[in-house]
């Protein structure tokens, strides 16, 4: 590669000097044995200290490290994944999983479930779109990419979700959801899927997982730090977790712990491991396939909770957490009178 003035970039630049000087210069390399000895105790420091630093560098909070994952902590993951699942069969109000959404004909637009899922997710997608924009700041900062001009990418993706107007229901996006990046105003969403996502925490995960690619949009603001959650997600279980794999999942962890940051500032009756449990149960299928694009149902619930672990805990939890469980203020209990 050469520069305006026709040189190769990098290429060492050669000057010629005359025998004066090139003597004068020869001579200021002929140092006294005291000097030597000096010298080179100065050049042994600079040299130990170099490599402490770069020691210490290397051993700090953002480098690259091997992932400390233990056996313990994948039996509390698939822990988790058992009774979020077996939470989906209790559940009145319960998901659909995919697999049995697929074996359905398709559902008329005016069908009541469908009809329901509608109202529901555009009730929704107001409050999801702010915790979208939050979920997304939280999570570059948490991976070391929330600084310099990483952080103006990052805000500006966050905003992007705005653009966001409505949930359209669509007949023939069946089980499936959807978003045009060029005109991003409306979420296409399958009427299939709109009646098996039967509680607010469910569509809000699904409503956050399209925005998380609006926020990222057509220029793919958001690769890096789609690529830093695929890496780790990957030392964790294992899987090839690269490419649209890698940002499917952010978008679904994104979709995850937006629906965390809904439950904790909703009211509900119904107790923690429960209401956490919605955000990823239509996930809980039977016919576990995958393709290169996503990972298989299954694995995507063992990638979010390796990725996040107090998750998986929460989940396992006995559901007294007040920090997650707030009583509606608002309800009253009424006695029947004998």
């Amino acid at each position: 590669m050469k520069d305006e003035g026709g040189r190769m970039k990098g290429s060492p630049v050669r000057v010629s000097f005359g025998r004066e000087e090139c003597v004068r210069r020869l001579s200021g390399f002929i140092l006294r044995p005291s000097s030597f000895i000096l010298a080179l105790l100065l050049l042994t420091f600079t040299l130990n200290f170099t490599s402490s630093a770069q020691t210490r560098r290397r051993s700090g909070a953002h480098a690259t490290a091997p992932e400390t994952f233990t056996a313990a902590d994948r039996t509390t993951v698939e822990r988790a994944i058992g009774s979020a699942c077996a939470e989906r069969i209790r559940d009145p109000l319960g998901s659909t999983p995919i697999d049995v959404m697929q074996a359905r004909p398709s559902m008329s637009l005016h069908h009541a479930d469908a009809v329901a899922g509608a109202k529901r997710a555009n009730r929704l997608l107001p409050i999801t779109k702010k915790l979208v924009a939050n979920e997304i700041v939280q999570l570059a900062k948490e991976y070391g990419m929330y600084s310099g001009l990483n952080r103006t990418r990052v805000n500006t993706a966050a905003a992007r979700v705005q653009a966001v107007k409505q949930v359209r229901p669509n007949v023939d996006a069946r089980d499936n959801a959807s978003v045009l990046l060029r005109d991003p105003r409306a979420i296409e969403f399958g009427t299939i899927f709109l009646a098996g996502l039967r509680s607010d925490e469910a569509m809000i995960s699904v409503l956050a997982h399209e925005l998380t690619h609006v926020a990222s949009g057509q220029t793919d603001s958001l690769r890096p730090l789609f690529r830093a959650i695929g890496r780790r997600a990957a030392a964790r279980t294992g899987l090839r977790i690269q490419g649209q794999r890698a940002e499917e999942l952010a978008c679904d962890l994104v979709g995850v712990d937006a629906t965390r940051a809904f439950i904790r500032q909703t009211a509900s009756w119904d107790p923690l491991p429960r209401r956490l449990a919605r955000a990823i149960e239509h996930n809980c299928v039977d016919d576990d396939s995958s393709d290169e694009d996503h990972l298989s149902p299954r694995n995507t619930i063992r990638a979010l909770f390796s990725l996040d672990l107090d998750l998986a805990r929460e989940l396992l939890s006995n559901g007294n957490s007040q920090a997650f469980l707030k009583k509606p203020a608002s309800l009253t209990v009424r006695t029947r009178a004998f």
